[in-house]
């Protein structure tokens, strides 16, 4: 049977509904959301209480700020909420703040479907002495943008510098799995991959499962424990064209790219819209039933510029590089940042480069470990590629021309026949050798360049002809072996 949630017939409070408005003073349609205050006496000292709200068509997340004064006065309200049906969880006074969203959820409250109409705050009131007047606020927003992008509240770190994370793993939730108790294989909490990258001093991490998003409840409920590491809503999305990360999006995305059906730009569109981004991943993995879907195939409709990123390296079994995809794509002209990602399916993997948590690493500079913060660096170019998983190494670079000056991740513009002097910042790589790559070639005009002992940067001077060109850097050791890998900076493209 429907299970009724009535509002108590109390006269002892006040209820008031204010719309949220935007910073332009415009209410927003659907709402953005709602206020709901009013005053608690001593007389409901020991009762309970219904405060009904109404939620708009459209809904996919409902977030709940509440607060009430008295408090030193030993006034308490326990606080929970029910839909029109069910009963969706009770914090009693232990959170002021919960979402709740429909695939995920702050602990002590239940992710799913979030139901049109109305729907009831569950106030208690354990003590209320009886004199004092307890005046309660709650603030409910609708479709919380920053809750769907994130699960940390506020930013885990300030200021700007280069952030360490690996962009791609998986869990139990889709093909993960690690050792249990007694040594068998089974699916691997979430749990553990977050913990692993704690320990390896990661700032961030995605947990990308296979066109899963079931992982995100245990990730929101991780986050706070995990107060060091930023969790990055993810998945990989895996259709019969290729594989791809999407970044920054909570709410479902429908990744059933067939031909005559959904096409797999309105998927991408669709992550745009909801605030995130994309990568491809692995584009040069083997294919057919070696891995199915694996290599990079897309429709010939596919407009790449939808992507923000390449994974042009991925750790899977051995280093995958996907370099040559990644520079075909940037002589057609399109802005690629260079990420990477373990790809590990076992977080208690040994430390190593074979599919282990870290191997490689992707450096992202940015003002704040957030969310937004990284997936802006992301999209400003801002990123290198560590092989090394290490804790220190830096490669970064700027180009000049003209009196104009350009860094990795910005546009140069350069006349046909000029000189564009290059310098290249290092860290921690002494002894090894810095290689400047114009249009995805080395040049005669810029050998190989040693890093000395002290990690001064190294310059080197290349002329360009007309038309678009972009120039990258690879920093290997002594015997060639990658060691780092630059986004780039692009000449002559279009801004």
């Amino acid at each position: 049977m429907k299970k009724q949630w009535t509002a108590a017939a109390s006269l002892m409070f006040l209820m008031f509904a204010i719309p949220i408005r935007t910073a332009q003073g415009q209410a927003q349609s659907p709402p953005a959301g709602i206020v709901l205050t009013g005053d608690v006496t001593g007389a409901q000292n020991k009762t309970h209480f219904e405060i009904p709200f109404n939620v708009p068509a459209g809904t996919h997340r409902i977030s709940v700020d509440f607060h009430y004064t008295g408090a030193e006065q030993h006034a308490t309200l326990d606080l929970g909420i029910a839909d029109p049906e069910r009963f969706r969880g009770e914090s009693g006074g232990n959170k002021s703040h919960f979402t709740i969203g429909e695939n995920d959820a702050t602990p002590s409250y239940l992710p799913g479907a979030i139901p049109a109409g109305t729907w009831h705050l569950l106030i208690a009131v354990p003590n209320m002495r009886a004199h004092v007047v307890s005046h309660y606020r709650a603030e409910i927003r609708f479709n919380d943008r920053a809750e769907d992008a994130s699960f940390a509240e506020q930013p885990l770190a300030k200021g700007t510098r280069w952030y360490r994370g690996d962009l791609h793993m998986h869990s139990g939730h889709s093909d993960g799995r690690c050792p249990s108790q007694s040594g068998a294989m089974v699916a691997c909490p979430v749990f553990v991959n977050a913990q692993t990258a704690a320990a390896r001093g990661l700032d961030f991490i995605a947990i990308a499962d296979h066109n899963a998003d079931s992982q995100y409840d245990a990730e929101r409920e991780l986050q706070p424990y995990f107060d060091r590491v930023l969790l990055i809503p993810a998945r990989e999305i895996t259709t019969f064209h290729g594989h791809f990360n999407i970044f920054g999006v909570t709410q479902f995305v429908d990744w059933r790219v067939t031909q005559g059906g959904l096409d797999l730009n309105s998927v991408l569109r669709d992550v745009a819209a909801k605030g995130g981004i994309a990568s491809v991943n692995h584009a040069l993995s083997p294919d057919g039933e070696i891995c199915m879907g694996c290599k990079w195939d897309p429709p010939p409709d596919e407009d790449i510029s939808l992507f923000t990123a390449v994974e042009v390296i991925n750790g899977g079994p051995f280093m995958l590089s996907s370099a040559k995809f990644w520079d075909a794509q940037l002589r057609e002209g399109h802005r690629l940042a260079a990420v990477g990602g373990s790809d590990s399916h076992n977080a208690m993997n040994p430390p190593g480069p074979k599919g282990s948590i870290g191997w490689p690493t992707t450096v992202v500079e940015a003002d704040e470990l957030s969310v937004s913060a990284i997936l802006g660096g992301i999209r400003r170019g801002r990123t290198f590629v560590d092989l090394t998983a290490s804790h220190d190494k830096v490669v970064d670079f700027e180009a000049e021309s003209g009196g104009v000056q350009a860094r990795m991740g910005e546009t140069l513009h350069a006349a046909a026949g000029a000189e564009i002097r290059v310098r290249i910042h290092t860290v921690g790589c002494a002894g090894s050798l810095v290689h400047l790559l114009l249009d995805g070639e080395e040049v005669a005009a810029a050998p190989p360049m040693t890093v000395d002992s002290a990690g001064a940067p190294v310059e080197a001077k290349v002329t360009v002809g007309a038309g678009r060109h972009w120039l990258r850097v690879e920093v290997r050791d002594a015997k060639g072996g990658l060691l780092l890998m630059s986004s780039p900076i692009y000449v002559n493209f279009a801004d």
